[in-house]
């Protein structure tokens, strides 16, 4: 073969190919299965991961405080309505009554977080995070003392109803007052941190709550101290200034010449069906959190027949645990995204089921829920980043709060159901007979309902995660209102409105 002829056939064989991947271009993209585009959409390639104690001290004096007065309020918050389950049983030995009537608090409680949720929430978003926070405190501060000193069950019940109105105003205020202040890559770690504010407060309240049995006392101290406690916040709050957020997007509805309404209007017009999925969203989220711990206690105690120090060192086991998961998932899904480490703990909390609920002797158990409450409350720890971020910018200090205290309602029954089927179908022994305790009386399958209720909880939870969105590391301070189309209105689409209204003022400095 001639140079020439070997020229010409790899000239040939060039245009083949070129031929031959215009084709491959012109051609649609093959269509990727639904279980690989679910993949692509939950996990990406994680971001680089920041130093941890880089994170914790970079935040400033007005940060620090801020934050640290979020934090101590929630955890408060925690401790107050935790008192009712640790001291669930003698409660209501004092009222002559069954844990599951006591339990009913816990949901009264629960149902009525949603209207303080509206309630403060809509002051917030129309005066700021700080002066409704301060009165909510104040309120729940009040109430808790006044439990202490229900003298039947009717009036405790309807107190803590009252309580539940408080309460539900200060996790979602408290977030967006927190979350809007500090820095974005600071945010996932934060969050977890604020979270386990509830974790702490637990806590808290089994180690007073020992101490009380410990000595014989009344279970109305409980109360009487976390009362106190509460107070303790309210003047660190003086301290706290208003969310800088907040003045922006206040300035920013002038500008626009709309009111809070109509801005709520248009963000509810075009977020309808994500506000629908928080809701959801939250409802699994306070499923796996008081399915896995209201009645734990009294399973301990009633079922397994723990002492009253078993029970505490138990349960400040798997607190901390609960700490040490949301703050390292949190801090991870800054990284690795918000839905993929809800997915993760849901997978790992489900496995860890039978270990917490059967397992052989009490060091097992211990670890099991241990482990149990490290992949619930890592689950929590990226919620307070993951709902604000969610939140179109017109009601970030309504949405959190209310998503969350909606999810509560429906979970509202959660330990009373548990309570109550657990009564039902009392555990029977080999033979078939009853089981009894050593006042002769049937001893309830608290840990059979427990271990089921969570196992679906879990599922659904999962099944939440995958099918959910996220806007992970979203700039609060550049998303301040929304037009009618759904666009985005920052600083710089405020700034150009302001020149036209001839009413911007450029900031100078002056020199010497």
């Amino acid at each position: 073969m001639t140079k020439e002829e070997v020229t010409k056939n790899e000239v040939e064989y060039a245009e083949n190919i070129d031929g031959i991947i215009d084709l491959k271009e012109d051609q649609p993209p093959k269509k990727k299965s639904i279980f690989v585009r679910m993949k692509d959409s939950i996990y990406q390639k994680p971001e680089k991961t920041e130093n941890v104690w880089k994170l914790l001290t970079m935040l400033n004096h007005t940060q620090r405080i801020t934050f640290a007065a979020a934090f101590l309020g929630w955890m408060l918050d925690a401790f107050d309505f935790f008192s009712v389950s640790l001291s669930a049983t003698r409660i209501a030995e004092t009222y002559g009554v069954e844990p599951s009537a006591v339990t009913s608090a816990i949901t009264t409680t629960l149902m009525l977080r949603p209207i303080g949720a509206l309630i403060f929430g809509a002051l917030a978003d129309k005066y700021g995070r700080r002066w409704p926070l301060m009165a909510d405190i104040v309120l729940f501060s009040l109430i808790n003392m006044a439990s202490g000193f229900a003298p039947n069950l009717q009036t405790f019940i309807g107190l803590r109803a009252v309580f539940g109105i408080a309460m539900g105003g200060e996790w979602g205020l408290g977030a967006s007052l927190a979350l809007e202040a500090l820095p974005i890559e600071a945010r996932g770690l934060f969050s977890g941190i604020y979270q386990e504010g509830y974790a702490c407060g637990y806590l808290l309240a089994t180690l007073i709550n020992y101490a009380i049995v410990q000595t014989n006392s009344t279970w109305r101290i409980l109360f009487w101290i976390g009362a106190a406690f509460a107070l303790l916040a309210v003047v660190m709050r003086f301290w706290v200034p208003e969310s800088e957020t907040f003045e922006k997007q206040k300035e920013a509805r002038k500008v626009l010449g709309r009111s809070l309404l109509t801005e709520v209007k248009i963000a509810a017009s075009k977020h309808w069906l994500r506000m629908i999925y928080m809701v959801i969203l939250m409802a699994f989220m306070n499923f796996l959190s008081h399915g896995s711990q209201d009645l734990y206690p009294t399973f301990l105690t009633t079922q397994l027949g723990y002492t009253a120090t078993q029970m505490t060192v138990t349960s400040v086991i798997y607190n901390i645990g609960a700490i040490c998961g949301g703050l390292i998932f949190g801090h991870l899904s800054n990284s690795f995204g918000r839905r993929f480490i809800l997915a993760v703990c849901a997978v790992c909390a489900g496995a860890f089921i039978p270990l917490w609920i059967y397992a052989p002797n009490i060091q097992a158990l211990q670890f099991g829920a241990f482990v149990m409450q490290f992949f619930v409350q890592g689950a929590w720890g990226v919620i307070p980043a993951h709902i604000n971020e969610l939140s179109p910018a017109a009601f970030r200090g309504l949405l959190p709060g209310l998503a969350y205290q909606l999810g509560n309602l429906i979970s509202a029954a959660s330990s009373q159901i548990q309570a109550t089927i657990g009564e039902k179908y009392p555990i029977r022994n080999d033979d078939g007979s009853y089981k009894l305790n050593a006042e002769g009386k049937q001893i309830a399958d608290y840990g059979l309902t427990q271990a089921i209720f969570m196992g679906c909880v879990c599922g659904c939870l999962l099944i939440a995660a995958l099918v959910g969105k996220e806007e992970r590391n979203k700039d609060f301070n550049e998303e301040l209102a929304e037009d009618k189309s759904g666009n985005i209105i920052g600083p710089s689409e405020i700034e150009v409105e302001e020149v036209e209204q001839g009413t911007y003022k450029k900031e100078t400095t002056e020199t010497s």
